[in-house]
């Protein structure tokens, strides 16, 4: 739920729940030349303009802004008697602001190497591992004793020479595995192996290090945050992770010991579209519901090349702003160098941070909700690789862009936090490709259909247990209705689906009798019972283009749907339909994706949003009131930043039905500032939007 911050005071500012008033955040990253030239008034002027209450600062780490007394604990050569990092805690706390000291220990000088080889990584050929971007300096073990001992006194340290908030670290998890003989002793002592040689999700090897990780990273985050509060009983320690790596830690201990969260996914990089910000948002929030989370976002291009000190459009930098605060996470920005070479990044931040100040308070205690949630199967990616993980995530990113097309509002549940309350919250579930599953977890999603849910899911769902034994049959067989005959086969070209018989799933496709199919396939029986809509075209050459025909009648399932008789239904599509789609966005998988989730649903959705473009949609209710943010992903650059320029959309009509009780209602646009008519038109009310710029939020509300 969102809360309207509390006026910033001498009393409340340093209070355990100092986070709740921290909602827009400037993030000041010095490079180590900074002291002798950077302009500390620009940045208070920055922190004015921009509407911030918080300021997250580099302090110490791999280099110091400040005096630091540690033995190896690297000062900028360029400090003087300066103290950079004080100075600046100093102008926010005038302003009102939170401060966060920000501390990086990822890498170390060579003379603190020489001195204590034990921290550092360890190659597995035994040589030190020395920095991929910097010769001369080396890569720290963040499993050993520099981050238990070291960083824990620098954080020390800080907290105690200054009047902070909170400590953030960086790059703080390591950087593959580490083969330093105590790792390897500490390792073969605790589980029995040793350490893996690549990373391969089917090695027991490496689960058991994954796990050991996982393990040790969440203890030094319990270490540090005790360490903080020691100092400054208010203050936390909070970790930098992204929305996935909240499955690399012990979730009762991040809940008791992170009261905030921030997502470091700083732009679009590569072929991505602009709703990735606000997803960032969904998969925490579908962990942590209550958790207040915010985005970093880079005013550079976030590609491989690293141009971290550069500038982004101002549209792109918006795009990203809005679309994660659609989502409910509160603005950051970074900026890299505190030295200022091209201001172009300013007005967009303040424009964007202002837009998030004005809409703040009229959302005062909302909570984002929709009737459809797609599970974020954290059990299966924590079977991959951190570095591999976007591979897995191929079908869920399919769905994914399926039902943004299709203009459906929809959450994310983690598989991690399948409670029958959280489940019953949705009318309908999707599982893209829950590989992995337990048979707790397969016994959850079971009753909730029991209980009258719906579920949509696809390819190898549930054939797999939570440590990887493949099953005889699929975990979910009783829901999908369906029973595996063989294994997954594929890759496979030139592949097709047959419209069967008539049904809502296959309607759209006037004019064609199949369309194309998936490229990993899965043989399976449907149930007496169940319908199919469409089936298998038998395999048939894709060369010589004389043999390019099919030899045989269609046959085998492709597509299960069925009434469950407790009040929902269930589809299962047997082949990858989200990776496909996403690889290839044609749009007859888009389609069958939406209709296959507008049938399961079995009722018209709670919210209707009709007109042209793409727009990201999100839903924000309370007893007397709804706000529905409508982001414009309509512009050429969709796939691919940076947005050269936004494409207003025209009018759109949103439709929303009126809760038990209400009558009537009253509308207003946040964004346009227009008052707009509620139109009564049966159970639901009609309110038209005449064009979207960039975002807009349509405020409603209910009167009995």
């Amino acid at each position: 739920m969102l809360h309207r911050p509390n006026a910033i005071t001498g009393s409340t500012a340093r209070s355990p729940e100092w986070y709740k008033s921290a909602t827009r955040w400037t993030q000041l990253t010095f490079a180590e030349d900074d002291p002798d030239k950077y302009d500390p008034e620009f940045w208070i002027d920055v922190f004015r303009r921009t509407k911030s209450n918080a300021v997250c600062l580099s302090a110490g780490g791999y280099i110091a802004y400040y005096p630091s007394e540690i033995p190896l604990h690297y000062v900028s050569k360029f400090i003087g008697g300066t103290d950079p990092f004080g100075t600046i805690v100093e102008g926010a706390r005038k302003l009102g602001m939170h401060v966060m000291a920000r501390v990086d220990p990822h890498a170390i000088h060579a003379d603190a190497a020489e001195a204590h080889p034990e921290w550092v990584a360890i190659n597995r050929d035994g040589s030190p591992r020395e920095h991929w971007a910097y010769p001369g300096i080396f890569v720290t073990d963040a499993l050993g004793s520099y981050n238990r001992n070291f960083t824990t006194d620098v954080i020390r340290e800080i907290v105690a020479k200054y009047d902070i908030d909170a400590v953030f670290a960086n790059r703080w998890q390591g950087h593959g595995v580490s083969y330093s003989e105590d790792n390897q002793r500490r390792f073969r002592d605790e589980t029995g192996y040793d350490l893996p040689a690549k990373a391969d999700a089917r090695d027991p090897a490496w689960q058991a290090w994954a796990a050991w990780r996982r393990r040790i990273l969440t203890d030094l985050v319990v270490h540090w945050d005790e360490t903080v509060k020691s100092i400054r009983p208010h203050a936390s320690f909070i970790p930098n992770m992204s929305g996935s790596s909240l499955m690399e830690f012990d979730l009762s201990l991040i809940q008791k010991h992170c009261p905030i969260l921030f997502v470091d996914h700083q732009a679009r990089q590569g072929i991505e579209v602009g709703w990735s910000a606000g997803r960032n948002g969904k998969r925490i929030r579908g962990t942590f519901r209550d958790r207040p989370v915010g985005l970093i976002t880079s005013i550079g291009p976030e590609e491989e090349y690293r141009w971290k000190d550069s500038v982004q459009s101002g549209e792109e930098t918006k795009l990203w702003i809005h679309d994660g605060m659609a989502q409910g996470l509160f603005p950051w920005f970074t900026k890299f160098n505190a030295c200022v070479p091209d201001d172009r990044w300013v007005q967009p931040v303040v424009d964007a941070f202002n837009l998030h100040a004005d809409i703040e308070p009229q959302i005062d205690g909302m909570a984002p909700t929709a009737e459809i949630a797609i599970i974020d199967p954290s059990t299966t990616l924590r079977h991959w690789a951190p570095e591999e993980r976007h591979i897995a995530e191929h079908n869920d990113l399919g769905f994914y862009h399926a039902l943004v097309e299709a203009r459906i509002p929809f959450e994310f549940l983690s598989d991690q936090v399948m409670t029958a309350e959280a489940l019953d919250r949705f009318k309908l579930i999707v599982l893209a490709n829950a590989t992995y599953l337990s048979d707790a977890q397969c016994s959850a999603i079971e009753e909730y259909v029991n209980r009258g849910g719906s579920v949509v899911a696809a390819n190898e769902t549930s054939l797999y247990d939570e440590v990887g034994r493949q099953r005889s049959d699929f975990g979910l067989a009783r829901v999908f209705g369906a029973t595996l005959t063989s294994a997954p086969r594929g890759p496979v070209k030139n592949t097709y689906v047959a419209l069967s018989n008539p049904h809502p799933l296959n309607r759209g496709y006037e004019g064609a009798t199949r369309i194309i199919g998936g490229t990993r396939l899965i043989a399976v029986d449907a149930d007496a019972k169940a319908e199919t809509p469409f089936l298998y075209i038998p395999d048939f050459p894709d060369l010589p283009m004389e043999e390019v025909y099919p030899r045989e009648a269609p046959e085998g399932a492709a597509v299960v749907a069925r009434e469950t008789g407790h009040g929902g239904r269930v589809v299962y599509i047997p082949w990858n339909i989200g990776e496909v789609f996403w690889k290839v966005l044609a749009p007859d998988h888009g389609r069958l994706i939406a209709n296959a989730v507008n049938w399961a649903m079995g009722r018209d959705h709670r919210v209707r949003v009709e007109g042209k473009g793409i727009i990201d949609i999100a839903v924000y209710e309370r007893d007397d009131a709804t706000a529905i943010f409508l982001v414009n992903l309509t512009n050429p650059m969709m796939m691919k930043g940076p947005l050269r320029e936004v494409y207003p959309i025209g009018k759109q009509t949103v439709s929303v039905a009126m809760p038990k009780g209400r009558r009537s209602a009253s509308a207003k646009l946040l964004v346009n500032g227009d008052k707009c008519e509620c139109c009564i038109v049966g159970d639901r009310v009609e309110i038209q939007v005449p064009s979207i710029e960039a975002i807009e939020t349509v405020h409603i509300i209910w009167q009995s």
